[in-house]
């Protein structure tokens, strides 16, 4: 009784499947890279850096992960997922360890929490890609 209530709640709170996280991977790869541009934190160094990195580390794990839309299944979908939260707190973080919270944080708090939210609420199964 107690394995099927546990597998219920985690369907429950798990409710992105693997095909669209690895669209919500794509598209925030773009929101991070010219979210320094968008929000206007373009010329504020390291502030500008870490949201463009963690969009090209993104992408990359994203072209290399076990799931539908990767180019190399090379990386388990799990570890994504872990990855996907672990970027998330850093981005949340981030103002405050580098000392430009003063100058920005929000959009750093923002794409942190979208990060972390699409690690936690993702289902660790994929689908098969032949199956439609």
């Amino acid at each position: 009784m107690r394995n099927k209530k546990t597998n219920k709640e985690n369907i429950t709170m798990r409710f992105i499947d693997s095909k669209t996280h690895g669209i919500l991977d794509y598209l925030s790869v773009v929101l991070f890279v010219a979210s320094p541009w968008i929000f206007g934190f373009a010329n504020e160094g390291t502030a500008m850096w870490i949201p463009v990195i963690i969009g090209v580390a993104v992408l990359l794990m994203s072209l290399m992960t076990d799931y539908e839309l990767a180019a190399a299944r090379i990386i388990p979908f799990t570890t994504h997922l872990t990855m996907d939260v672990i970027a998330g707190l850093f981005l949340i973080i981030s103002p405050w360890v580098f000392d430009f919270a003063d100058v920005v944080k929000w959009p750093h708090v923002a794409l942190g929490v979208f990060a972390v939210g699409a690690g936690l609420f993702t289902r660790k199964n994929v689908r098969s890609p032949y199956i439609e």
